[in-house]
């Protein structure tokens, strides 16, 4: 199932459910079927989303130096590195780019 995150401030962001509810847990948001991030919200959220990323990467990180064998290449860590990084970063656009313009975030399923 999709979730379409909406605001004025940009164009529309869809993601698969559980992501959606992976990263607005990460926020403190519960998906429901339908939700809100408000601007006056939207510094917390964005900070709170921030930090869980570069809380797993640092992780990432330290559990592939010790799993790691000198001058051997790991391929499933170059590929899953920056995973939720990388996959939250529409979602982290469009909160700051919200943010700029005072606007709100909406969802629905």
């Amino acid at each position: 199932m999709l979730v379409t995150f909406q605001s004025t401030a940009t164009p529309d962001v869809v993601m698969l459910r559980n992501l959606a509810q992976y990263l607005l847990g990460l926020m403190g948001k519960h998906l429901e079927a339908r939700g809100v991030i408000a601007h006056e919200d939207m510094p917390q959220a964005i900070a709170r989303l921030e930090a869980a990323i570069s809380e797993e990467t640092l992780v990432e990180t330290a559990l592939e130096s010790l799993h790691t064998v000198p001058n051997a290449r790991n391929y499933d860590a170059d590929e899953d590195r920056g995973r939720v990084a990388h996959r939250a970063w529409p979602l982290l656009d469009m909160m700051h780019e919200a943010g700029k313009q005072n606007a709100d975030i909406i969802w629905g399923l």
